[in-house]
């Protein structure tokens, strides 16, 4: 029988950390079938099921979650010394993994990922946009994108210098029906869209004003799981919405929508990047950082 290689390796661990055979495989660049059968010839190798498998879930056995916690770790490992390898290479190449929530995602997108494929077109950037806070590490991201507050501590995090901008809004027809809100203990009384956040937990309306913070819980007709939703819903006058500046800015000049409370909203947390302390990084890793606090230094500079 011919010893497990590399990818064998990383096929478990990879089902371990998606708990999904179609999830490792669209991760790893693979056809089910072919992730499957690696799986198998390892636990043949090994004579020990490592997956619990139902119709329904896949699960870590008790040899199986004993291997990848020993495996996991020498992978890493392993995978650092490739990249160290890999920078000293003249030019950039391999993938990038970048995580990011959506509407930072469309923030960066142009002055950032499109620039670097531009300088470095040997480099692939997988994006994976979603609104759950996670373990780049744990789930085999190289950086993610997120909020300063919301950087974990242990992580290396580099300012993009793009404050963000919170803004109350709602449509001309909206504001005759129901009136203007003069505070925010005001909107209690206003029809307002609520998100739910993806721990489950409803998001409460910042304020903030001479240093004091307020949070407000808005009750409405609408619950969103996606707040990219709320323009086109304010849109048709239904309820008032609490997005990013950025998203509605010409909706606003064009007098679609009217932004109020705007002296109780002050400029939010920086766009950072954020990665792992690593002794080895790739050339491309290390290109792509350069090239963020690059735009990050410009972006603070024309403020």
């Amino acid at each position: 029988m011919a010893r497990p290689g590399l990818q064998d390796l990383e096929a478990v661990v990879a089902v371990s950390r998606k708990s999904s055979f179609r999830g490792a495989a669209l991760e790893l660049g693979m056809s089910t079938t072919a992730l499957s059968n690696a799986v198998g010839k390892l636990e043949a190798h090994l004579g020990v099921r490592l997956f619990n498998r139902t119709t329904r879930s896949v699960s870590l056995s008790d040899a199986g979650r004993l291997f990848v916690e020993n495996v996991g770790p020498a992978l890493q490992d392993i995978h650092g010394a490739m990249d160290a390898a890999r920078s000293k290479q003249a030019n950039p190449t391999g993938t990038l993994r970048i995580n990011s929530y959506a509407t930072a995602a469309r923030e960066i997108l142009s002055p950032l990922l499109l620039e670097f494929i531009r300088r470095y077109p040997q480099v692939h950037i997988d994006l994976v946009t979603e609104g759950r806070l996670l373990d780049i590490v744990a789930e085999g991201f190289d950086l993610g994108v997120r909020r300063a507050t919301l950087v974990p501590s242990d992580m290396i995090a580099i300012s993009l210098g793009r404050p963000q901008r919170n803004v109350v809004i709602g449509s001309p027809d909206y504001f005759k029906s129901y009136g203007t809100p003069s505070t925010p203990t005001d909107l209690l009384q206003h029809r307002c869209l609520r998100i739910r956040l993806p721990n489950g937990a409803l998001f409460r309306w910042r304020f903030e004003k001479d240093g004091e913070p307020l949070l407000i819980d808005v009750n409405g007709p609408m619950t969103l799981d996606e707040a990219s939703l709320s323009r086109g819903t304010v849109l048709e006058g239904v309820a008032l919405g609490y997005v990013m500046e950025r998203d509605v800015r010409e909706d606003i000049e064009a007098g679609r929508l009217i932004s109020v409370l705007k002296e109780w909203l002050p400029p939010s947390d920086e766009l950072c990047i954020y990665y792992p302390g690593r002794r080895n990084p790739s050339a491309a890793h290390r290109a792509f950082v350069e090239l963020a606090r690059e735009l990050g230094s410009k972006a603070r500079n024309t403020a």
